[in-house]
């Protein structure tokens, strides 16, 4: 048998383990204090040379050491989860044959990257900053598929003769490509088919994505290390260090007392009033989901906080977990959520006029709606017996916002630097995270340095790096569409077989809403974005109106059954059935539908702010 991932680690698996975490932490400590130094010298007229460049560079290197973290812990994001449903041999098989499917993609992938890294970039010689060439950096990408693939292979059997099993069949798969039998072109849809296999068995998201455009350029004889290009070039994207950035300060304020404290000052503000449970659930999950990113976060680190609360406020078990779940993606459309930074960045790669302030400002309105819808029918469930009236006590108001009001402050810290003309949008993401740091290390001294703050880093690094695999790989099976044409080919269809504005909008948002419960978010974005977009155009949509229907509806994809990835997650966090979560989520699905099409047929509320400000 193998090692079970609870042992007690070996010696030196627990110096690999605190190596890789420390290298994470040092380069996410580089990336916030860079930006900050290079800001205070040019005010003197000076700077650090190559910042801008280093930084970018930066999130390449979080970006393969996140991903080797999270197949360390075998969290690596993937489209199914089938195979939770399967038990005994039905469960191992299924690991083994995504497993090795995953395996061989990392192998092409290693392949990419080393001939794009050995064959373009160091015979270009490019220098990064300092003397140092470009090439140095972008090794870390075929290292890092190097070992991430090892560690698919380890974790992909408890058994060695199932690790054996998974290593012969992912051998297999290399060499039939390596040597084909038949024609590549005659074997694409073979691939293709096993592709759709292994997704469905559980494979990566990454290696699915990255395995389709291997596949898709290897059957049109075209270079496969356009793929490690195309990976790249999306993750040093100059507005890309915001997301790790926002991310890290999310962290810090999740993981240290930040919850507990916010959640007293809502209480204390809402929690005397008829449903004020149910509004203080709306304010705080959407407070930490705006700057953690993901819904799942805020479920798993909030959901044992709350539901007490509302249980005590009389709120049945059923309305409780169907809000709580609910609740949990509520701030993907404020500022400084990831995905309208990674909209703005992947909208502004094919020649749309959206700007990353823009995205923020268009967020805002639409957001509070939602939170508004949700905190409407809190209120209305909320149990009878229980009677309107003012805040319980005035003094535990106070008293409660000044202990939390460094917390409270984050959001005008990072709205102040973005929107002040202070700093860029890299720098402003920069201050929060250092400020988050000081609050929870120095300030309220819940986070200890030397404790818990290397964990929380490594932590925000495995998210980061999980989502940077993601994105890399997708952009060059986008690109691979962009040069089949196929945005255009939609473009065409959808205008002779629609003619009415709303009546796409309609089916724009039936469309979304099968992606958002079948895709993550982010590979959504990089995906369907650049298809969408020019239909959207086509019929007059400003593309900031669309981006906002598009993350709202991925938004409630989260709880669109039967997939949903929330009802998942919470089924987990409160140890309930996934059809039981179901039934629960149901009410809340219609109000935020609700919303959704709010959203998609008044677009004044995602324009009237950029109009005015952006």
């Amino acid at each position: 048998m193998l090692p079970e991932a609870g042992e007690e680690l070996g010696g030196w698996r627990r110096l690999l383990t605190g190596g890789e975490n420390l290298l994470v932490m040092l380069a996410l400590a580089a990336m916030v204090l860079l930006p900050l130094v290079h800001a205070l010298l040019r005010q003197f007229g000076m700077g650090v040379s190559g910042a801008t460049t280093i930084v970018q560079h930066l999130v390449l290197v979080v970006g393969m050491l996140g991903g080797a973290l999270a197949a360390r812990e075998g969290r690596l994001l993937a489209l199914s989860t089938l195979r939770t449903l399967l038990r005994g041999r039905w469960n191992a098989a299924a690991l083994i044959i995504s497993s090795a499917y995953a395996v061989a993609t990392c192998a092409f992938l290693y392949g990419a990257s080393k001939q794009y890294v050995v064959e373009t970039s160091m015979r270009i010689g490019r220098e990064l900053a300092y003397g140092i060439p470009v090439w140095i950096v972008q090794l870390v990408l075929p290292i890092g598929f190097v070992v991430i693939g090892l560690r698919l292979l380890w974790h992909s059997s408890a058994k060695w003769s199932g690790v054996a099993l998974t290593f012969a069949l992912a051998l297999a798969l290399v060499l039939l490509v390596k040597h084909p039998p038949l024609a590549p072109e005659a074997l694409v849809v073979p691939l293709l088919l096993l592709l759709g296999v292994s997704a469905v068995l559980g494979a990566p998201i990454f290696t699915v994505l990255g395995g389709a455009a291997l596949i898709l350029f290897w059957g049109q004889d075209g270079p496969i290390a356009s793929v490690a290009l195309d990976h790249y070039r999306m993750v040093v994207n100059p507005s890309l260090p915001a997301i790790p950035l926002f991310t890290l300060a999310g962290y810090f304020l999740a993981e240290g007392g930040a919850s507990k404290r916010l959640i007293r000052v809502f209480q204390s503000l809402v929690g005397g009033i008829r449903g004020g449970p149910a509004i203080l659930t709306a304010l705080i999950c959407a407070f930490f989901t705006s700057f953690t990113g993901a819904s799942g976060v805020t479920i798993l680190a909030l959901g044992g906080l709350l539901m007490p609360v509302l249980l005590a406020a009389g709120y049945s078990e059923r309305n409780t977990i169907g809000l709580l779940t609910g609740a949990g993606s509520l701030g993907l459309l404020f500022p400084p959520a990831l995905p309208l930074i990674l909209y703005a960045v992947v909208a502004s790669t094919i020649g749309s006029n959206v700007s990353l302030t823009r995205m923020f400002l268009a967020g805002i309105v639409p957001g509070l709606v939602l939170v508004a819808l949700t905190a409407a029918w809190g209120v209305l469930q909320a149990p009878r017996r229980e009677r309107a009236r003012g805040p319980r006590d005035a003094g535990e108001l106070a008293r409660s916002a000044w202990d939390a009001k460094w917390e409270l402050l984050v959001p005008v810290v990072a709205m102040v630097a973005l929107f002040g003309g202070f700093a860029t949008p890299v720098e402003a993401a920069a201050v929060t995270a250092l400020y988050a740091f000081l609050v929870e290390t120095v300030v309220y001294r819940d986070l200890k340095i030397r404790g818990r703050v290397p964990a929380v880093m490594a932590e925000c690094g495995l998210l980061v790096g999980g989502v940077l695999l993601i994105l890399g790989v997708a952009m060059s099976f986008t690109n691979y569409l962009v040069d089949a044409q196929v945005p255009d080919l939609a473009v065409e269809w959808v205008q002779s077989s629609i003619e009415s504005r709303w009546v796409f909008l309609l089916t724009l948002n039936a469309f979304l809403l099968i992606v958002g419960c079948l895709m993550d978010i982010f590979s959504a974005i990089v995906i369907v974005v650049p298809l969408i977009v020019p239909i959207a155009t086509a019929f007059g949509i400003d593309p900031v109106h669309l981006g906002i229907i598009f993350l709202a509806n991925m938004e409630l994809g989260y709880l669109t059954p039967p997939v949903g990835m929330n009802l998942f997650l919470s089924a987990y966090r409160f140890d309930k059935p996934v059809p039981e979560v179901m039934r629960a989520v149901i009410p809340m699905f219609l109000v935020l539908l609700v919303g959704v099409l709010l959203i998609t047929y008044v677009p004044v509320l995602s324009t009237l702010l950029p109009e005015l400000f952006g």
